[in-house]
């Protein structure tokens, strides 16, 4: 099994948890003055550290029953941790598209808050249970088709580490301001050229 635990040893109720992530894939994952932000939580079809890869429509079942109200926001990984709640889980082309709103009457929400605006932390990752997966035995690629989706967390160290959230929407902000902070961002790029002088 990949992945963390999520539940300490005294607190195995349930079957394990294993967590992974993925990146955004170029999707914008803005975080709005009120901590509502959104994002890629997993991608399809990419193999991540711990050798899994998702196929589509695995989320499928599980965000039928549960919907969005029933899968966790938390911090690490942290079922003592919840720092807000998911207003949409869906799944997409790409992947699991999710919207989220951090509690800002929680303390450890608006310090995440904080800490995603500086950029200290900025990953996605997934808590789930394996319903239905097969491990290729040459590749050693365990392809996860049935995933029961328990909770997303926002973490330092997701499995993928290029599980990144792309910007950070700051107070005041106005949508030209936010175009002109990343095209001059783009343009310090290596390699990059502006279309326009």
């Amino acid at each position: 099994m990949s992945g963390f635990l999520i539940h300490p040893p005294a607190q195995r109720a349930a079957p394990p948890l294993q967590t992974k992530a993925a990146p955004f894939a170029g999707a914008l994952a803005n975080i709005a003055p009120d901590g509502s932000f959104e994002g890629y939580a997993a991608l399809f079809g990419r193999v991540d550290l711990g050798r899994d890869l998702i196929l589509p429509g695995a989320f499928s079942r599980s965000l039928a029953e549960r919907g969005a109200g029933g899968v966790r926001m938390l911090f690490q990984h942290d079922p003592a941790e919840p720092i807000g709640f998911w207003t949409s889980l869906t799944e997409d082309s790409v992947g699991l598209y999710v919207k989220g709103q951090l509690t800002l009457d929680v303390a450890r929400a608006r310090e995440v808050l904080a800490l995603m605006r500086a950029g200290a932390i900025d990953g996605l990752s997934i808590g789930f249970r394996t319903v239905e997966g097969r491990t290729d035995p040459r590749s050693r690629v365990r392809r996860l088709s049935h995933i029961d989706l328990w909770e997303v967390s926002i973490v330092t160290f997701p499995m993928q580490p290029d599980a990144r959230i792309a910007s950070v929407k700051r107070a005041g902000d106005t949508l030209a301001t936010a175009i002109r902070r990343g095209a001059r961002r783009l343009r310090t790029l290596p390699g990059l050229r502006p279309a326009m002088a």
